[in-house]
């Protein structure tokens, strides 16, 4: 059997999980781009910056604009002015999201407990050392 180039398999990898991750979240208008990631981020730091999402998170700022106006308009998410900056905005979780969260929190468990299922738990910590050894940022 030919080995498959590691960049293949890893990109091969995200878009299943991405496809799969919409069709979970699709009944609660959350959408794809990692809206998730920003919401979960939003619900447990109200108050962070558009730039701190994009940071701590990695995306661009493209993304994490629109993933912002997508949970806006979805009732998820507020936007404040920074008393502190005029030119900044901070989001602060709705009612909505804020019930939301446990539901959020128990599909990404239940999706990362399938996604391992068929690995030890040694297996499971050594995929894991390597996928942070591999993704450092080396910038």
């Amino acid at each position: 059997m030919e080995k498959e180039p590691i960049g293949k398999l890893i990109s091969y990898f995200h878009r299943q999980n991405q496809k799969q991750l919409v069709k979970k979240f699709m009944p609660y208008e959350i959408g794809s781009g990692g809206q998730h990631s920003f919401l979960k981020l939003i619900t447990s730091r109200p108050g962070i910056t558009q730039d701190q999402l994009t940071s701590e998170l990695k995306f661009d700022k493209a993304t994490t604009a629109r993933s912002v106006k997508q949970l806006e308009n979805s009732g998820y998410i507020e936007r404040k002015p920074d008393p502190n900056d005029r030119r900044s905005q901070l989001l602060y979780p709705t009612p909505k999201a804020i019930d939301f969260s446990p539901i959020l929190q128990s599909i990404l468990d239940d999706y990362n407990k399938n996604l391992v299922g068929k690995l030890t738990s040694e297996e499971v910590e050594q995929l894991r050392y390597l996928l942070q050894k591999i993704s450092t940022d080396e910038e």
